[in-house]
C-alpha cells in the first residue's frame, strides 16, 4: 500500500485492461464510500455475498444494509468480521478499516494482536473467537 501517484499511473497505463488494473490496485484508490468500497472488492475477488454472511457471521439483514450503504457506521469489530468472511489477508483488512473510518489494528494491545495473528494464519473467525475466549477477551461478535 501507499505506492505514489505516479506509480499508480504506470501500472494502469502498463494493465491490459482496467480490471486487470483495479483487481491488481483495488488497496491503492480512494473510494466515496464503504459500500463502494465493499462491492468493488468483493468483485475483484470473485466472491458471493451470501459467502461472506455466513463466513462473517453476520446478521444476513445487516450485511446487505453494509453492502448497500444503508448502514453507514457498521462498529470496528463488524468490519472485521466482513474481513474474515472475504478472506482478507492483514493488509487488506487495514485498508478495510481505513475505509470503514476505524483505527486499524495495533499489535500492542492483546486483543487485536490475537486478530492479527489469526489472520495472518488464516484462521476463520470461529478459530479467532475460541482464542479471544480462551484469553478471556471479548469475541468478535
Amino acid at each position: 500500500m501507499e505506492k505514489s501517484t505516479s506509480e499508480l499511473l504506470e501500472s494502469l497505463k502498463s494493465s491490459r485492461n482496467y480490471d486487470e488494473f483495479l483487481s491488481k490496485e483495488v488497496n491503492e484508490l480512494n473510494f466515496a464510500s464503504l459500500s463502494e468500497y465493499l462491492n468493488i472488492l468483493i468483485e475483484s475477488k470473485g466472491i458471493k455475498k451470501a459467502d461472506i454472511i455466513l463466513k462473517s457471521n453476520l446478521d444476513k439483514n445487516y450485511a446487505y444494509q453494509i453492502f448497500n450503504g444503508t448502514k453507514n457506521n457498521p462498529s470496528r469489530d463488524k468490519i472485521i468480521m466482513l474481513a474474515f468472511g472475504i478472506g482478507l489477508n492483514l493488509e487488506e483488512t487495514s485498508v478495510l478499516l481505513k475505509n470503514a473510518k476505524h483505527p486499524d489494528l495495533y499489535v500492542r494491545d492483546p486483543r487485536d494482536s490475537i486478530i492479527i495473528f489469526c489472520i495472518s494464519n488464516s484462521k476463520s473467525l470461529i478459530e479467532t473467537n475460541v482464542l479471544l475466549d480462551e484469553h478471556s477477551l471479548p469475541i468478535l461478535e
